[in-house]
């Protein structure tokens, strides 16, 4: 979203509001798939969805989940509120995670020591997929493949904003199999921009459109940054094609949500509108 913002000058706050009402639609699309496979085939839950709770267990659970809300809401509160920066925020939210772990007396030599520990594990892996990626990018760059492609399927949508959706999508889903989110946004923004502005479509509404269709390519086979991310952390519990297998549902929800997206401009253009007009 900022890169996205500061390529399209268009403002990062607005931006970062813009996702808020889409992205609780995810979150309900994703619960209602969750929550219906789970209730025709019960084994994928693990427990027994008939499982009784007492009121007791219920206060318990929320106390052992009320640092990740605050956290979140802290951190995107203080850059929708001005207090710092996108880039200050990644700092801030390091911080407030030490001050909570100190509140609830788990702030431990052993424990900051493995959360520097794991965080070096996951950073490197990641690091090292995103490097070869990048390499990946550069050479699809040179070959031209990429500005063709983007061509080809936009010099047929002419300026009506459905058609270059239509075209947008096509072109990110493809090369979003084979090309990190960053890279393919870097590489695309210049030749679907102009065009976006020509049909004089909203940038905000259209960033996020953009935003949804990288998410989409994340997980998308077989370069998907996030289910090789997710694997890195489960180690050999589950491999790689059960994972893809997996997401496979995600990604029908992903589309839902980008077609409510398309047809309501609101959802995305509602929020900061109210805030920041």
């Amino acid at each position: 979203m900022v890169l996205f913002a500061i390529y399209a000058e268009v403002s990062i706050g607005k931006m970062f509001l813009a996702g808020f009402l889409p992205g609780i639609v995810s979150a309900l699309l994703y619960i209602f798939m969750i929550v219906v496979r789970c209730w025709l085939k019960p084994e994928l839950a693990g427990i027994k969805i008939d499982e009784k709770f007492t009121r007791a267990e219920k206060i318990e659970a929320v106390k052992n989940v009320w640092p990740l809300p605050v956290l979140i809401f802290s951190v995107l509160g203080g850059i929708f509120i001005g207090l710092f920066s996108p880039t200050e925020a990644g700092a801030i939210g390091a911080i407030l995670a030490l001050l909570i772990a100190l509140l609830r007396r788990q702030l431990t030599f052993s424990a900051l020591k493995d959360a520097v520990v794991f965080t070096i594990i996951g950073a490197s892996g990641i690091f090292a997929i995103l490097i070869g990626t990048l390499f990946f990018t550069r050479f699809l760059a040179l070959s031209g493949l990429p500005t063709e492609l983007s061509n080809l399927v936009l010099s047929l949508t002419g300026d009506n904003p459905y058609l270059i959706i239509i075209g947008v999508a096509i072109i990110y889903i493809v090369l979003g199999m084979f090309i990190d989110s960053i890279g393919l946004m870097l590489l695309t923004l210049p030749i679907i921009l102009p065009l976006a502005i020509a049909a004089d479509m909203d940038l905000i509404w259209f960033g996020i459109i953009v935003i949804k269709l990288l998410e989409i390519g994340l997980v998308t086979p077989p370069i998907g940054l996030n289910v090789y991310v997710i694997k890195g952390a489960l180690g050999g519990q589950v491999t790689l094609e059960r994972i893809f297998q997996g997401v496979a549902w995600f990604i029908v929800m992903d589309v839902v949500a980008l077609s409510l997206i398309v047809v309501f401009p609101a959802l995305s253009l509602y929020v900061p509108t109210l805030i920041m007009d």
